[in-house]
């Protein structure tokens, strides 16, 4: 079977579609010129950069990507669900609708007091000025829990990041804020307003029942979502049948991501994931 994208026909058996990977503009360890070089080695056809509540990454850029992988313009989205963070990807969109780019402003804002928050509470765990170091080692990018979580590794208050997550910053923990963010219904709307597609990002790492990750998918339907990722990095096949099963019930588009952050981390390696079931209509068949 082949599509045709662009202008280029792809044979699908072979093509590797990667759409959902981060840089260093949020919580990456790569640049994005070092992500698209990365992600050439490990043979992708086509990558989205989607980093956290912000499209910096493609400033960076300033259009100079070099064509292989084809770049798509993507973001991931926070947002908060029945008092559970959520993840929502825009795909294919306008990186210059002020729509969208206020939208942005707003997640920062949310993103920055978020930080201070957990800041506060690890100040309470005898740890002195986490902000301060987190800032440093995020440089320019926006902060996330991944920084933190660095810094609890460098001054030897964790072993691992692993363990950071687990204890500190994991759902349910002290680091876990969801308040601030916009709602799922303003999110689908600014990527819809920006001419691009939403997407659930990383479904089977909310730990849902099937019953209530179907009650997210409604309400996310109903916001004017349309897409799902049925298979996010390395996933169980049992995992990627019930996910390739809603989206066919619900007639979601579907997706597929590596959530590449840093390189040397197998179950994340950029473009290394299952194929997609031939079944489902897929995102890119859309634009």
């Amino acid at each position: 079977m082949t599509f045709c994208l662009s202008g280029k026909t792809y044979n699908a058996l072979v093509v590797i579609i990667d759409l959902h990977t981060h840089t260093t503009a949020s919580d990456g360890i790569l640049s994005p010129v070092e992500l698209l070089r990365h992600a050439n080695e490990n043979d992708v056809d086509m990558l989205a950069i989607t980093d956290h509540d912000t499209l910096d990454a493609f400033t960076q850029l300033n259009g100079q990507a070099p064509g292989i992988p084809k770049l798509i313009t993507g973001i991931e989205l926070s947002t908060a669900w029945h008092g559970s963070g959520i993840h929502i990807l825009g795909l294919n969109v306008d990186a210059s609708n002020d729509i969208l780019r206020r939208g942005i402003e707003r997640q920062q804002y949310a993103r920055l007091r978020r930080a201070e928050t957990i800041a506060r509470r690890l100040t309470k765990l005898g740890i002195e000025n986490p902000l301060h170091a987190v800032r440093a080692i995020a440089g320019n990018g926006s902060i996330g829990r991944p920084h933190f979580a660095q810094h609890l590794v460098d001054i030897g208050f964790v072993r691992d990041l692993r363990t950071a997550f687990r204890k500190y910053l994991g759902a349910g923990k002290l680091g876990d804020v969801n308040r601030g963010w916009a709602s799922m219904q303003d999110i689908v709307a600014w990527i819809l307003t920006a001419g691009g597609i939403p997407v659930v990002a990383h479904p089977a790492k909310y730990r849902f029942t099937m019953t209530k990750l179907r009650c997210l998918l409604d309400d996310f339907k109903d916001a004017g979502g349309q897409g799902i990722e049925v298979i996010c990095g390395h996933q169980s096949s049992a995992t990627t049948l019930q996910l390739a099963s809603l989206a066919e019930d619900l007639e979601l588009l579907a997706s597929c991501g590596s959530d590449f952050h840093q390189p040397g981390l197998p179950w994340s390696r950029p473009g290394g994931f299952a194929q997609l079931p031939d079944s489902l209509r897929k995102v890119w068949e859309a634009w």
